[in-house]
């Protein structure tokens, strides 16, 4: 059995318990995990958890879609991950709800379910660098052409090269994204 230890988002002050988090990696725990709300964000402890541990995984449980595009939830990952030696990030991804997407991050709830596809789909094809990234989606494509677009952007490849299949976990008990989570994830946060 593999153990994790989930630091779960902040309040109103920021406490990263790193003493804490160091005794689990001295007693074989697996992974630590983040999350974040509307406060304190997942992925910057993680980069600094990165630095003071050297073998416990580090996953985000969950970070939101709204509060990043898929382009910079995978460089944030890589990111954290090559600064951690490689193979030790997990990106823990839920879509959240209309009350925090609309209310905090000013986005419209749109089709989570696409969107969700979308993001996975991106994040992959970024992980990978097989090709330039260009994705026609059914709520996100790359490049953008929609409306206020210069008609510019052309696909790119990532100028990092990071791990390939850093893995991707799904934060949801919704029928239709547990279902999505076993197509298109490699493990589910329930």
């Amino acid at each position: 059995m593999k153990l994790g230890l989930t630091i779960g988002y902040s309040g109103a002050h920021l406490r990263l318990p790193v003493e804490r988090i160091k005794r689990a990696e001295e007693l074989g725990y697996d992974s630590v995990w983040t999350a974040e709300s509307y406060g304190s964000d997942a992925m910057t402890p993680l980069a600094y958890l990165a630095a003071v541990t050297r073998r416990i995984r580090l996953g985000t449980g969950v970070i939101q879609l709204a509060a990043r595009t898929a382009a910079n939830a995978a460089m944030c990952a890589g990111t954290i991950d090559a600064l951690a030696g490689g193979n030790r990030v997990v990106v823990g991804l839920g879509v959240s709800g209309p009350q925090i997407v609309e209310g905090w991050y000013g986005e419209p709830w749109g089709k989570p379910y696409y969107r969700l596809r979308d993001y996975v789909t991106i994040m992959r094809k970024i992980f990978r660098r097989e090709e330039p990234v260009a994705h026609s989606g059914r709520e996100i494509c790359l490049p953008y052409r929609g409306p206020g677009s210069s008609g510019l952007g052309k696909p790119l490849r990532s100028i990092l090269h990071m791990s390939a299949e850093i893995p991707i976990f799904l934060g949801s008990e919704n029928e239709a994204a547990v279902k999505l989570c076993a197509e298109l994830c490699d493990g589910w946060l329930p």
